[in-house]
């Protein structure tokens, strides 16, 4: 008997270790289904759709759409992209899926062509000038699924499944334990790796990958194990100082969507160990982005009165110089100012957290953070406000 036993252990050391596996995200609803009910709710989960399963997802009324721009039917997609900002069609085929040449402008409620011009993104020169020849897999499909494979052109599931940001699931379905999935809170800094994999303008460190070139970080899995990290796989979009790109400001300071990633490294945030998910819970909130509050409340719990991390000023309205309640006392609207292009004239938020002084702003020839707001006065009217702003040195602010 003693002997069937360590026969039994001494098979068992041997035995390989079991790798995980994708499951997809409903096997995660049995246990975690308050979780998973907010999640379902959100844009990460909804981001792409079938319009014969949801056919209320597409926006405009396509009967209305002006021909000369709307060259296809309501039959032609095959997937709906996107609801907040824009709204682009997928058609498909064979195995692939195709961008559509034309996009909706969700704030402005018109119709514009959709084709990424020469001089844009990185990629261009690598495709034909043709939207059928462009292909989604390399450039979009790996970002908008869970575990898409290059090869046979498959996914687990589409949009942004729990195993996305927690790693393949199937031990931890089967056998659940902290041990066996990834919480991206307990990764410190390579945490925010997880979302900076989709959330930031670069490319794959081998490219071309199987004789095609790839806009998202092919072979990044989510894991607990410390020397699998993003940038074995990514490398953000290099940047010159003074410089003004498609992507970058002259300050580094992103010029285009998608890159908050590029914004957050080169944080004092980032630097200090602040992490995404300090201020946005992806699995869905009542607040706008996902935010753990709204958002002036989010900031001053670090950064209220008194605080070593400032502001250090008696009241919030003496650091800011507007009156509380109003849109110059939030924070975000000096320290995130929206100057980042979606589409057309609807900017996101930056994500350096810095102050961006006209003076400077003006040397750069950029936006500043007064301006964005202050849209009826120039940069030279700001800059003589703020000399006048005895908290903060002229050296910093008005020069």
């Amino acid at each position: 008997m003693k002997a069937t036993a360590l026969l039994l252990i001494g098979f068992a050391a041997v035995l390989p270790a079991q790798t995980a596996q994708y499951t997809g995200s409903a096997a995660c609803k049995t246990c975690h289904a308050p979780t998973y009910e907010r999640w379902s709710k959100t844009r990460m989960a909804n981001v792409v759709r079938d319009p014969k399963e949801h056919p209320e997802a597409i926006i405009p009324d396509l009967s209305k759409a002006d021909p000369a721009i709307v060259t296809f039917n309501k039959d032609a997609i095959a997937f709906i992209y996107g609801s907040k900002w824009k709204q682009r069609y997928f058609t498909k085929v064979g195995n692939d899926y195709f961008p559509l040449p034309a996009q909706w402008d969700v704030a402005n409620q018109t119709w514009s062509r959709y084709f990424v011009r020469d001089g844009t993104d990185w990629w261009v020169p690598h495709y034909p000038a043709d939207n059928m020849q462009r292909p989604t897999g390399p450039l979009c499909d790996g970002c908008h699924s869970v575990n898409y494979n290059i090869q046979t052109k498959t996914v687990t599931e589409w949009n942004v499944g729990c195993e996305k940001c927690h790693g393949p699931g199937s031990l931890h379905v089967a056998r659940p334990s902290r041990a066996n999935i990834v919480n991206p809170a307990r990764l410190g800094l390579r945490g925010s790796d997880v979302c900076i994999q989709c959330h930031s303008q670069g490319q794959p460190l081998t490219n071309p990958i199987e004789g095609k070139y790839y806009d998202w970080p092919v072979g990044f899995v989510v894991t607990n194990d410390v020397t699998k990290k993003l940038g074995d796989f990514w490398q953000l979009e290099e940047h010159k100082l003074g410089e003004s790109s498609f992507t970058h400001f002259p300050d580094g300071t992103g010029h285009k969507n998608r890159m908050q990633g590029n914004d957050f490294v080169q944080s004092l945030m980032y630097t200090r160990g602040v992490s995404c998910f300090t201020c946005h819970d992806v699995h869905g909130t009542e607040n706008n982005a996902d935010l753990i509050k709204p958002a002036n409340l989010l900031c001053l719990q670090c950064h209220g009165q008194g605080s070593p991390n400032g502001p250090h000023t008696a009241t919030i309205e003496q650091h800011t110089h507007h009156s509380a309640g109003s849109t110059g006392s939030e924070c975000v609207n000096c320290h995130m100012p929206k100057i980042e292009q979606e589409m057309a004239n609807t900017n996101v938020r930056s994500h350096t957290f810095k102050f961006i002084p006209p003076a400077e702003a003006e040397r750069r020839k950029m936006p500043n953070s007064c301006n964005t707001c202050h849209t009826d006065k120039t940069a030279a009217w700001a800059n003589d406000a703020l000399k006048t702003w005895p908290e903060f040195s002229a050296w910093r602010v008005a020069n």
